[in-house]
């Protein structure tokens, strides 16, 4: 019996930890594959090192508490209910302290696992930026809302969950341990050895109590209680002085329960710290309440102008709105002839085709066969027979769902990669009604100037899983009539498996004995994973905001996916939040070569202080664009997102006057 537990205890962790750590080289080796070995190194170094010392201390202090507040326990007897009827037990507390300690080892671990769950936070915070412009109320810079109350928030949550999990079981402790009793005579009675641990504690918890009501006075300029977002006249006049008033409350309060710690009325003077707390928490919201009604209401445009103007300004700001160039138009259109051949290049790219419909005729002309999939289509532009053209064109990528034998050898071996792509222009049609296209068929035929070299796509929009490349099963190229076209992949993609562990970590990862046994595997295979690009840069660096329509563009004849890149936040202060932001910026494009799958983050936005923090939190992560080849940077576009977005928002803020905005 004695040995079970242990022999449990190992077999769990062996279950657990080889797939884990698995799963961790593996990564380590696909980060090193794509060049990013330094993001992978810091994110889990911070990731570890916060984990760990939350962890430790936290346990500390649970541990700690529980040690002493256990002293008061004494072996107690306890009748329980058998099946041979009442019976009478006694619980020895030296029995129930390794439980204990472990549950607060457990309570601990899963503090440090959260906060290192937010490591990028501690991140932004250690290389935050400021932005050059402070908010209007307590005129700090915008960076310390972005990037430093978070952070701060954070730390108080947890100080705050583990000071009151203290007095909770510190509670519970004295009181069955008999040091806390309500006599009908004298009342309730308390040790004071049991006062003075309490008290302790108490006055630790009213302290964090006291920073979070510091930190709620900057978190107004971030809510709605007024008319628009940002702190309103009642939060400037009423909520803000009752939580600076809060914020002392506690500090006293917790100088009183200092006091209570070491003195003979402990009991009352910890009461009277609480009560304080209370009565002041409890009192500032009433004050605002009657500010609001007998104050604001009957004149709330005056009372909330300056406010509106505050919004007004920040909203424009955060969503670079104040950027736009306003031109008057008179209302009057005559349109001539001049106007036409002036406007040549535009009249001439005027699109005839709308996305959807095109992608189903895409489907029904060039798909070609049931396992290939046009995800979606795009737009872009190219100099063709001299003339600048807007074309519209798709991927031929290969769906592994769609394959009619699902065979490992077949998903992972032989069906590798999609082929090639359809294009062209917006603006012709054929006497069938189809759209011409200048680049079809498999392999790809050009009749223009614009051709595609190499139209294996290993890496797209859909959701394949992991493949093997250059093993000893050929791996299918394109269809050509009633036969096949085979080929071997020549690019540098993919993480080699040249040694028996790689290949035994990989076949944990996949769960996957034919990864570890087939005999098509040799010592030049690679396995590329994460091929999906939204889950790969996703994977590279999880802290932006990707844009969900990637698009596929030809440079040099090489497919070239091209992916917008936000920073964004929803703590400006007094900006409008709108769907969970308050701030964005297009400041960051990623570049991903469909057959090598390298994956290159271009800063386009330079003077973006966030964009600016995640340069220092990894300087080899975002290049600057200027790296980015010349041919790709004619590619670059406006994001449909953002400028519908910026579009909505113009729609209300295009208003400057706070009284036409009020009403």
């Amino acid at each position: 019996m004695r040995l079970r537990a242990p022999v449990l205890l190992f077999i769990v962790l062996v279950l657990t930890g080889i797939p884990a750590t698995a799963e961790l080289y593996t990564d380590w080796l696909w980060f090193r594959e794509v060049g990013y070995e330094q993001v992978f190194l810091r994110s889990l170094t911070v990731r570890t090192t916060i984990t760990a010392a939350v962890g430790v201390v936290g346990f500390l202090l649970l541990a700690g508490n529980l040690v002493v507040a256990m002293r008061a326990l004494r072996p107690r007897p306890f009748m329980v209910a058998t099946p041979q009827g009442p019976q009478t037990i006694t619980v020895d507390p030296a029995t129930l302290r390794p439980l204990l300690v472990l549950a607060a080892a457990g309570i601990a671990l899963m503090m440090g696992l959260f906060a290192g769950g937010r490591w990028e936070t501690w991140l932004y915070y250690l290389h935050r930026t400021p932005f050059g412009k402070v908010d209007p109320i307590l005129g700090r810079d915008i960076g310390f809302y972005v990037f430093t109350m978070p952070l701060l928030e954070h730390v108080q949550g947890l100080l705050l969950f583990v000071f009151f999990l203290m007095i909770a079981t510190a509670v519970a402790a004295y009181v069955l341990g008999g040091e806390v009793s309500l006599h009908p005579v004298r009342g309730l009675s308390v040790s004071s050895g049991a006062t003075r641990h309490v008290s302790l504690v108490a006055a630790a918890f009213l302290v964090v109590l006291s920073f979070g009501a510091w930190l709620q006075i900057p978190e107004l300029l971030m809510s709605r209680s007024g008319v628009v977002w940002g702190a309103s006249y009642v939060d400037v006049h009423a909520r803000m002085p009752a939580l600076r008033v809060l914020s002392i409350a506690s500090l006293a309060g917790a100088a009183l329960a200092l006091w209570a710690a070491f003195s003979a009325r402990g009991l009352g003077r910890l009461i009277a710290a609480a009560a304080l707390y209370i009565v002041v928490a409890l009192a500032g919201p009433t004050y605002a309440a009657v500010i609001q009604r007998f104050v604001v209401a009957p004149n709330e445009q005056v009372r909330e102008t300056p406010f509106i103007t505050h919004n007004i300004e920040a909203t424009r700001a955060a969503f670079a709105l104040d950027h736009v160039v306003e031109r008057p138009l008179s209302g009057e259109a005559h349109l001539t002839r001049e106007d036409l051949e002036r406007n040549g290049a535009t009249i001439e790219n005027v699109p005839l085709w709308n996305d959807r419909p095109l992608l189903d005729t895409f489907g029904q002309l060039q798909e070609i066969r049931t396992y290939y999939d046009f995800k979606g289509v795009d737009n872009d532009r190219y100099t063709i027979d001299g003339k600048y053209r807007q074309i519209m064109l798709s991927a031929r990528e290969l769906n592994s769902q769609s394959l009619p034998s699902r065979t490992w050898i077949n998903e992972r071996l032989t069906f590798t990669h999609g082929y090639g792509l359809t294009l062209g222009p917006v603006n012709e049609v054929t006497r069938e009604g189809l759209p011409v296209l200048f680049i079809r068929d498999l392999p790809p035929v050009s009749t223009k100037d614009l051709k595609v070299t190499q139209p294996a796509i290993y890496y797209g929009e859909l959701a394949n899983d992991h493949v093997f490349v250059n093993t000893k099963t050929e791996e299918f190229d394109y269809p050509r009539g009633d036969d096949n076209v085979f080929a071997a992949y020549k690019g540098d993609g993919g993480i080699p498996i040249s040694n028996a562990f790689r290949r035994l970590m990989f076949a944990i990862r996949f769960r996957s004995t034919d990864t570890l046994f087939s005999p098509n595997l040799t010592a030049a295979t690679r396995v590329m994973l994460y091929r999906q690009i939204a889950e790969r840069v996703e994977r590279i660096a999880p802290f932006l905001e990707y844009d969900p329509d990637p698009y596929i563009t030809i440079s040099d004849g090489r497919l070239i996916w091209m992916q917008d890149v936000y920073t964004t936040s929803a703590r400006y202060p007094y900006s409008t939040n709108v769907r969970g932001l308050n701030y964005i910026r297009n400041a960051v494009k990623v570049t991903i070569d469909a057959y090598h799958g390298k994956t290159l983050f271009h800063i386009v936005d330079p003077a973006d202080p966030i964009a600016q923090t995640v340069s220092k939190m990894f300087p080899d992560l975002l290049q600057p664009l200027a790296a980015m080849p010349e041919d790709l940077r004619t590619r670059l576009r406006y994001p449909q997102q953002i400028f519908t977005l910026q579009a909505s928002m113009f729609a209300t803020y295009h208003m400057l006057n706070p009284a036409v905005f009020y009403n």
